[in-house]
């Protein structure tokens, strides 16, 4: 049950949400996010760190890049529930 909470809490907020539905197209690298999700690039970077500690995305280097994905899988059922 904590976990589905946790879940719910994270995609409460506005830019976590616009993040993860971005995300639920494909990886993306951050320079793709911020731009995107219309917000700054520190203020996107500060909710991918919470949003990757708590579990819901994954990333990876590539060079100088970062590319983001999601891991939690329910993820795509919440967006989903919410069309």
């Amino acid at each position: 049950m904590k976990e589905k909470i946790r879940l719910l809490k994270a995609l409460s907020d506005e830019t976590r949400l616009s993040i993860v539905n971005f995300l639920a197209t494909g990886e993306k690298c951050v320079c793709e996010i911020f731009p995107h999700v219309k917000r700054t690039q520190s203020t996107v970077s500060i909710q991918l760190g919470k949003l990757e500690s708590w579990g819901i995305l994954k990333f990876r280097r590539e060079g100088r890049w970062i590319y983001y994905s999601i891991k939690d899988g329910r993820v795509y059922k919440v967006l989903e529930a919410l069309k």
